[in-house]
């Protein structure tokens, strides 16, 4: 098996979800005993939490490569970025080092376009849900995107941010994505984009009235594959 680097701690929570999405999946190709081969650096969250300036997505792009840099020498052979937001830095990520770095809206995209999935919602933190970095690489994979509902985007990104990121789960919450998912598809979409590792937490992945592509999981199975190809 080849050996991954993961930037994580965007959230903890976030980390936790790729190390046992990721050697769940090892095991059940490999054997029982088998677990992934992973280098792991884990960020500050704290430093790099709902950045909304220029200026401080310029430094999160300094962390970031750094941090990249740092597992490329270690001996990690491909990357991911444990979190959907932070991949608005993917471009100055990928520029920095020579191995390749899994993008996880093109893992998405690629997925939905096999299932031939038009129309879809896009779930996730502000960022991710109003702006073009994530947006737009689902839309190049044939994948129609419905536009944000504004107050959908603030509900769901502080449940996100003052809720799950710090390991907090209520009914209340799953009861607020059940709603927004129930409307997105009155209003026409035909999938879900799961793009915030947390939500699985408060989402049904594999039981709701829309088929959900969650971000995460797919990101997660692609990494395997990599690790498990030659």
């Amino acid at each position: 098996m080849r050996k991954l680097g993961l930037i994580g701690g965007m959230s903890w929570v976030s980390t936790r979800t790729y190390y046992e999405h990721l050697n769940r999946i090892v095991r059940s190709r490999v054997g029982p005993l088998a677990s992934a081969p992973l280098l792991i650096e884990s960020l500050d969250f704290s430093d790099l939490a709902r950045l909304s300036s220029d200026e401080e997505w310029a430094r999160a792009a300094e962390v970031l490569v750094a941090s990249a840099r740092r597992l490329e020498t270690a001996g990690a052979g491909a990357l991911v970025i444990g979190a959907n937001s932070m991949h608005k830095v993917y471009d100055e990520v990928a520029a920095a080092v020579s191995v390749p770095i899994i993008h996880i809206a093109d893992c998405v995209g690629e997925r939905m376009a096999r299932d031939a999935v038009k129309s879809a919602a896009l779930i996730g933190t502000r960022n991710v849900m109003t702006e073009s970095f994530y947006r737009q690489r689902l839309i190049e994979h044939g994948v129609t995107l419905l536009a944000p509902v504004l107050d959908d985007v603030a509900q769901i990104d502080r449940i996100i941010y003052d809720e799950l990121m710090q390991g907090k789960v209520t009914r209340a919450a799953e009861r607020s994505l059940k709603t927004i998912i129930t409307t997105r598809e009155q209003a026409g979409a035909r999938a879900i984009v799961l793009a915030c590792t947390e939500l699985e937490a408060v989402v049904d992945v594999d039981a709701n009235v829309l088929p959900i592509y969650d971000g995460t999981r797919i990101h997660a199975e692609a990494a395997a594959d990599w690790i498990l190809s030659e």
